[in-house]
């Protein structure tokens, strides 16, 4: 079953001078009796859809006390998948496709995200500036994929499920091939999941970055895959988040 716009009051619209474009922001954060020492906190992709899910996921695991109490921020547009208003086929490609008229604007979406998202949430909320964690699904993973795997990321701490490494003829397994080839260490965390009963090439894709990754590693990444029986391309997210953010942050 696809996924539904969440039903979540959003805290706040972020305008983005690097995009030209306000992003409806969604954010859970733990109650007032919890410590205000500064916290983790998950961006996640997709935020109109899949900011439910994702708190469902981190309440359960604080709750369990798997994880710390975390800051959970669903970054969206207010819009339904193909709405004019939902932009996410631009900021979340890397390259441009002639498919995708205006998409390969993934690096300015990032310049977003961490020039101008990042210091309003951290002026709201009291956030850890270590071990920052960026999360998508889909075309939402492929950017959590190019976040990573640049020189110096921003964000260190990555859950991609079930990412669309398909993009522009797979055109993100060059980008992680040349960072390689540019340097031997990458300081960081990559959780990757997929439903077991996703379509055979996106399992066969997923498959291509894994031995990449292990044929010729990053020295200091920690690198975790997961296929969950039962799961498609669609109801593998709550799977996917709750043992992605155990993985990341536990």
């Amino acid at each position: 079953m696809k996924p539904r716009i969440t039903d979540a009051k959003p805290a706040f619209i972020s305008h983005s001078r690097e995009t030209g474009t306000d992003y409806t922001i969604y954010v859970d954060e733990p109650g007032a009796s919890a410590s205000r020492e500064p916290l983790p906190a998950v961006l996640l992709m997709d935020g109109d859809f899949l900011f439910e899910p994702a708190v469902q996921a981190s309440r359960s695991l604080r709750d369990a006390g798997r994880i710390p109490p975390v800051v959970v921020v669903g970054v969206g547009y207010g819009a339904g998948f193909g709405a004019p208003g939902n932009s996410r086929g631009r900021d979340y490609t890397p390259t441009a496709s002639t498919d995708e008229p205006g998409s390969g604007h993934a690096d300015r979406f990032l310049d977003y995200l961490s020039g101008t998202l990042w210091p309003e949430l951290a002026g709201r909320h009291p956030l850890r500036e270590t071990g920052r964690v960026l999360a998508g699904h889909s075309l939402g993973s492929l950017l959590v994929l190019h976040a990573l795997f640049q020189a110096r990321p921003f964000f260190d701490l990555a859950l991609a499920s079930a990412p669309s490494i398909w993009w522009d003829n797979r055109s993100i397994l060059a980008l992680v091939s040349g960072l390689r080839d540019r340097q031997a260490a990458l300081k960081g965390r990559l959780y990757l999941g997929v439903g077991a009963d996703d379509t055979p090439s996106m399992l066969a894709d997923l498959g291509l970055l894994e031995k990449q990754l292990n044929d010729r590693p990053f020295n200091g990444l920690r690198l975790l895959s997961e296929r969950f029986p039962g799961r498609d391309h669609y109801d593998v997210v709550p799977s996917a988040m709750t043992a992605g953010l155990a993985s990341l942050l536990g």
